[in-house]
């Protein structure tokens, strides 16, 4: 095993070889974690009905779901791509740091990191309030104390599942995500079949083609793009499949392949149960219950005791996730360290367990912490904090996008095929985020568009997503005098023969 003491890159290490389980997960198990990594049911309950309460939006919470997949679907073709020339376990941030250089990918790292921590509160929040819901607690579910304890709970066993192996976290997953797609497959067709057959509460509306397009908002193109920046969170996670690419089998190919599958059938679920939602619960009821719209609609879809699976479905998808955003945390770290950008003891890999010990459990505790001070400053931040987090994935997934195109830029112009899916693909998801990204910062910037008021005169959704990354701007020229090393690498680009398959990819690649 590779020492942990030493920078992978420092020694000319290939990617993958960095004391990692190799060969641990197919691409099943690819598949799984990046779904599972979504949270569909908490997604859908917790983001829903804050979709439909967007101004203008009207009946067209489905047309966000299919907006919102479409920058999805061409930044999970950059990571294919990325991670075909390069699978290696920091994705975004080693790809990033070869492409446009080591500043852009060390905040790509931050940005990864920091959005999976401030999202921790909010699953592990939901995951103790199911908890207790399960069990018909509701005096409990709404005790912050005892949520605090439960939620830390949930932390404690999650980070434990990945701390002892890669195999036991995949076969976790196979089961918690399989409750959460019967639940909600069920819900959507109880739905609509009372719906359809009279059985439907009298705020029901029958489903119109009008429901599908994004062009007759009422409000326009600001409706459009805050309801994305919503959308963009419920599809963010499906990169986590690609993080264990370097445990993997058919490292090179299986991941990718999983990210862009990932997308697919999360637009299928997210588009099915919206329609069903919004069909059997109507616009108000969605809106008035924006906090938890699945919880609220299963009691009267189900009736007792079925409604309590949708109850299963939401606590297994918040449990689900809780460990898919430990996972990809812990493996961005990991590279991050052996690349030299961070302390080194983060690029340590147990000798056991062969999974990376110090970056998995350091991920445990700061979520821990966060979770118990968020939960119980304020809930209206952590609704914020749900836009906010949309800011920081945009901001790295964009990056990818470009990075892509970047990347493979001696390669484009030897086909079209080359052109089109590794340049124009990834360079227009990359332009679409961006776009996103401002839209978004003007609407959330004014102090009374975020549900907590404002924080230094900007929105408290601005000042979650935006503000972490000034802050890693911060940290980060701390860390140039820290890791000058790191900071002194130069952009490189593809090794020619990647697309064709005549070379394989390999730690070595072109610089300019």
């Amino acid at each position: 095993m590779e020492s942990a003491a030493v920078p992978a890159e420092a020694e000319g290490v290939a990617p993958g070889d960095k004391g990692l389980k190799t060969g641990a997960l197919g691409y099943l198990s690819n598949l799984v974690i990046g779904v599972a990594s979504t949270a569909p049911g908490y997604s859908l309950a917790a983001t829903l009905g804050f979709v439909v309460a967007v101004a203008g939006m009207g009946v067209h919470a489905p047309a966000v779901m299919i907006v919102s997949f479409i920058p999805m679907l061409l930044i999970a073709a950059a990571y294919n791509y990325m991670n075909k020339a390069d699978p290696d376990c920091g994705t975004s941030f080693t790809w990033v740091t070869r492409a446009m250089g080591p500043r852009l990918g060390w905040l790509t790292g931050w940005a990864i990191v920091a959005a999976d921590v401030v999202v921790m509160a909010t699953l592990a929040y939901i995951a103790g309030v199911y908890t207790f819901l399960l069990f018909g607690l509701d005096a409990a579910a709404n005790n912050l104390l005892d949520v605090s304890i439960i939620a830390a709970l949930w932390i404690v066993v999650m980070t434990w599942i990945c701390y002892v192996g890669i195999e036991l976290s995949a076969r976790t997953q196979f089961f918690l995500l399989g409750m959460e797609i019967f639940a909600l497959g069920l819900f959507a067709i109880v739905a609509l079949v009372k719906v359809y057959a009279g059985g439907a509460p009298p705020g029901s509306i029958h489903i119109a083609l009008d429901w599908f397009s994004p062009f007759s908002l009422p409000g326009g193109s600001t409706a459009l793009v805050e309801g994305v920046l919503l959308g963009v969170f419920i599809y963010w996670g499906w990169d986590s499949g690609v993080c264990v690419n370097e445990e993997s089998e058919n490292a090179n190919e299986g991941p990718g392949k999983a990210a862009v599958m990932s997308t697919i059938l999360l637009v299928l679920i997210y588009v099915v149960v919206a329609v069903a939602a919004q069909a059997y619960g109507g616009l108000e009821f969605l809106r008035h219950n924006k906090d938890d719209v699945l919880s609220a609609l299963g009691g009267n879809v189900f009736g007792s005791p079925l409604d309590k699976l949708l109850i299963i479905a939401v606590l297994t998808s918040a449990s689900a996730s809780t460990q898919t955003t430990i996972l990809p945390t812990a493996r961005t770290t990991l590279s991050m360290a052996r690349f030299g950008a961070i302390p080194k003891a983060f690029g340590k890999v147990h000798p056991r367990y062969l999974t990376p010990d110090v970056s998995t459990l350091t991920m445990g505790a700061v979520s821990l912490v966060w979770t118990l001070i968020i939960i119980n400053v304020s809930q209206n931040v952590l609704g914020d904090s749900i836009t906010g987090l949309g800011f920081q994935i945009a901001f790295y997934y964009g990056l990818t996008g470009f990075a892509c195109a970047v990347f493979y830029r001696k390669e484009l112009f030897k086909s079209f095929r080359n052109f089109f899916m590794a340049g124009v693909v990834p360079f227009t998801g990359g332009a679409m985020l961006t776009y996103i990204f401002v839209k978004a910062f003007i609407d959330n910037k004014p102090v009374d568009s975020a549900y907590s008021g404002g924080v230094f005169g900007v929105g408290a959704a601005v000042a979650i997503g935006v503000g972490l990354l000034l802050l890693g701007v911060v940290v980060m020229v701390i860390a140039n005098f820290v890791y000058p090393q790191f900071f002194r690498r130069k952009p490189e680009t593809v090794d020619p023969g990647i697309l064709e398959g005549t070379v394989k990819a390999s730690a070595s690649v072109e610089s300019d």
